[in-house]
Parts: structure tokens; sequence; C-alpha cells
């Protein structure tokens, strides 16, 4: 386990080197001056030569890639000099001192995601807490839901392969593959919280968190939750139906099932101690793709919904080139798909005990 967790850190280690590497070289070619749309309709040259120095934008792009590579370096290096980009500033960087060297300070410290350009200096690692776990509470809800419903629908189209009820469940989960979530997020905000909202009393749009009447403080609103979370579970639960039919049937065939039948064992529990668990490996793997892709890929149904997660704050910044909180929320969902992928492979020594780590 200990020599599969240092493999798969170092993996990790590199493939965010990668992420880091594409993501400023990407947004480093992008047309237009970071510190102009800083400053807006208020530039003029010397604001503007103070922003380009407090950032580094003054600096030649191999220049400024070391830069950021020293901001998210846990262990990075800094000058001692104030007005250097690197000075070892307490309002940028929670660091503890290890030693210095010179005008030179090696520090321990969190990633430094930098500062949003739209948010009056705001920094990135701010606005991610802010929207992340929102988000991380909607793709829960959505993988439940898909994980919960596609389990028992795919059992049962497998125990009633070919009759009416398997074809219409075939049918139905065929038709939530091909719909793209933002229509369904448009169909479900309109039909569900605007013709039948008096009856589910449910509203288009709103957030986990809502103002109360008097706009005195912020208080949770479950109900919001309701339509993004069914919208976003739509495609993982049709895809989870098919996958759990497919391999029950596969299972359902293998010998040792003809064993425990002829050993007088019931069908239920035929199916519930043993067909299921082995049936489940392949949806484990569907679910860990959808799940990070869920905190990826919500932003249509996040901004349709008006829910304040990550999808929706990527939106913003896309519209406004805020392109540091592009490039934090691209770094934390690679993470987070490298951090769900380990985790999945541990669930697999669990469903498969021949599945070793190594």
């Amino acid at each position: 386990m200990i020599t599969y967790l240092l493999n798969k850190t170092g993996y990790a280690l590199l493939t965010l080197f990668g992420v880091i590497t594409v993501i400023f070289l990407l947004f480093s070619v992008l047309p237009g001056d970071p510190a102009q749309m800083m400053l807006g309709q208020n530039e003029d040259s010397q604001q503007l030569a103070i922003i380009k120095k407090k950032y580094g934008f003054d600096k030649p792009v191999a220049t400024q890639y070391l830069y950021y590579l020293n901001d998210l370096s846990p262990v990075s290096f800094h000058s001692k000099t104030e007005g250097d980009y690197t000075y070892l500033s307490q309002n940028k960087y929670a660091a503890t001192q290890l030693f210095a060297i010179g005008n030179t300070t090696m520090v321990v410290k969190f990633p430094y995601l930098r500062e949003s350009f739209t948010k009056q200096g705001k920094k990135v690692s701010q606005v991610l807490s802010e929207t992340l776990p929102n988000t991380f509470v909607l793709a829960v809800s959505a993988i439940l839901i898909a994980i919960f419903l596609g389990v028992i629908l795919g059992v049962v189209s497998a125990l009633k392969k070919d009759t009416f009820l398997d074809k219409t469940i075939q049918i139905l989960s065929t038709l939530g593959m091909s719909v793209p979530s933002f229509f369904s997020a448009i169909l479900f905000a309109w039909l569900f919280g605007f013709v039948l909202h008096k009856y589910t009393n449910l509203e288009m749009t709103g957030s986990l968190y809502e103002l109360d009447d008097f706009g005195e403080k912020m208080h949770v609103k479950w109900k919001n939750l309701i339509l993004p979370a069914i919208v976003l579970g739509i495609r993982p639960l049709a895809v989870v139906i098919q996958l759990m039919r497919n391999s029950l049937l596969e299972v359902l065939n293998q010998d040792y099932i003809r064993t425990a039948r002829a050993k007088g064992l019931s069908e239920f529990q035929i199916i519930k101690k043993h067909a299921i668990k082995n049936a489940l490996n392949p949806v484990v793997t569907a679910i860990s793709g959808w799940f990070a892709s869920m905190l990826a890929g919500a932003v249509f149904v996040e901004y349709i919904f008006g829910w304040n997660g990550l999808g929706k704050e990527i939106v913003n910044a896309l519209n406004t080139l805020d392109l540091p909180v592009i490039m934090g929320s691209v770094l934390i969902i690679a993470l987070l798909f490298i951090i769900i992928n380990i985790f999945v492979d541990i669930i697999y020594t669990w469903l498969d005990p021949k599945v070793k780590l190594e």
C-alpha cells in the first residue's frame, strides 16, 4: 500500500507539473494585457508600470513561469528586498521560514494561487474556498441519485431482460445519455420552477445559501438543490443503468453463480451476496470518472440555475478574463481527478480480492 501511494504521488506530481505548464503557456499567449484588464478605464502609464511590477508582468515569460512555479510550490524561495515580486509578504504568503542565505529566504508555505484580477485583490484560494464546497454538495447529491436509482434500475432491467419493463428502462436511459445537460437544465427550470411552481414550490434559480427576507444573514435553502442535482445526475444515471445491467447479465452467466444455484441458494441471496458486488466494478469506474467530471463540468447547470459554485465562477472568470481564477480552478480540478482515481483504485481491492495495489 505504501509503495503504491508513493508511486501514485510521484505520478500525481508529474501530472500536476504538466497541467501547470500547459495552462501557464496557454494563457500567456492569449491576446491582451492583464495589467490593463485589472485597471480597466482608470489606466495610465504610471499605474500600469506599478501593476506590472507588482504582478511580475514586466518580466520575460520564462521568468514569469518560474515565479508561478515558485508561488505554487510548497517549498519556495523569496527575496528580502521589498518591492521584488518574490518578496516574502505576509499578505501574499502563509509561510514558515526555514533558513536564509544572503538575500534569499527558503520557506514552507501553502501554494499561492495569486489574486483575482476583478475582485479587488481577493485571493484565488478564497474565491475557490467559497465556491468549491457548493459544487461538491451538488456533485455528491447528483452522484448519489445516479448510484441509488441506477443500480436499482440496472438490476431490475437485467432480471427482467427482454421484457417490456427492460425495454422501457433502456429507452429512458438512452434518452438520458443523449440529451445535453444545458437543455435538461432549461427544461427542468421552466417546467418545475415556473409552470408547476405552485405545486412543486421550487424556484427556477437559487443557490445553497441565500439571504433571508430581511437581507441580514445567510441561511441554507435545501430545496434549491433538488432541480440542479437531478439534472446533473441524469446522464451518469443513464450510464450506471446500462453498465449495471450488462455487467450483472455477464456475472449471472459465470460458473460460480451456477454453483450457488446448484447448492440451493435462493435467487435473492445469489443476487445480493454474490452477483451485485462483482457486477459493481465497471460501475465504480464510471462513477469515479463522472464524479470528477461533475466537479469540472457542472458549468452550464450551475449557471442556468444560478448555483454559486465553481462552474458558475469559471464562466464569470472567462467572461472577464480573470486568468488567476481560471488557472486556479483548472489546477484544483486536476488535483481532484488524481485524488478520486487513487481512491477508486483502493475501492477496487475491496470489491475484487484478486485486484492488488502495485
